[in-house]
């Protein structure tokens, strides 16, 4: 049985220095009256979805943010924002970028509708504030979310027999969801952003494409690109 009252943050971590930026982000947020939080931080995982299914079995929290150690959540309500979006028992996952309609490629900033904001933060000095549509109400529903930020009220498993990676684990997810018949939505962050996130500038990993190809035979009949 799930604690609808405890919420768990679960990051899968490489460097202490970035997690520890993390936490300190972390516990500097409001929890409401009556709720707990706990801190999941997964060493040596496999990938990220063996990670995150090794942290899913362990905590019986029913809300779970699954997020990157270099995504530093600024938004001091954020809990009290998620319980709200998930008093709607449709919605199984939140996200804070993402897009309406997958493209025929399975990427989502490759979609031609993209809802979300997000501040990037990738070199010393330089600070982009990656702002796509806004919902015109609290949340946009979207086919698929970016893994920077991942919040759950429902423990689906991470496709770890697929995707024994790095890659396209979130947009399996979202559609996995789907799939399971919840939506996955973004919020309204006209008034503000709720994530930092602070990536290297790098090429794409080339095992990239593998993933993409495996995305597309698993999820490609399910995919309505907007044209």
């Amino acid at each position: 049985m799930l604690d609808d009252k405890k919420i768990a943050f679960i990051t899968c971590v490489n460097s202490d220095w970035w997690y520890d930026e993390c936490r300190l982000y972390l516990e500097h947020l409001t929890i409401p009256a009556g709720m707990s939080a706990e801190f999941i931080d997964v060493r040596d995982a496999e990938s990220m979805t063996a990670g995150y299914n090794r942290a899913m079995k362990n905590s019986d929290a029913k809300y779970k943010i699954y997020l990157h150690q270099d995504t530093l959540i600024v938004n001091k309500n954020l809990i009290g924002d998620l319980l709200k979006i998930f008093g709607d028992a449709t919605i199984g996952a939140v996200g804070v970028i993402g897009c309406m309609n997958l493209p025929a490629t399975g990427v989502w900033w490759d979609g031609m509708r993209t809802y979300g904001r997000v501040l990037h933060a990738c070199e010393p000095e330089s600070v982009v504030d990656s702002e796509c549509a806004e919902p015109d109400g609290d949340y946009q529903q979207v086919e698929s979310v970016d893994g920077l930020f991942f919040a759950t009220q429902y423990d689906l498993p991470w496709r770890e027999d697929l995707f024994d990676g790095w890659h396209l684990y979130d947009t399996s997810q979202c559609k996995e969801f789907a799939r399971a018949g919840y939506k996955v939505v973004v919020p309204n962050q006209s008034a503000d952003f709720w994530c930092i996130h602070c990536p290297k500038e790098k090429p794409l990993d080339p095992k990239y494409r593998r993933y993409q190809k495996i995305f597309l035979q698993e999820y490609g009949d399910e995919l309505n690109p907007e044209v």
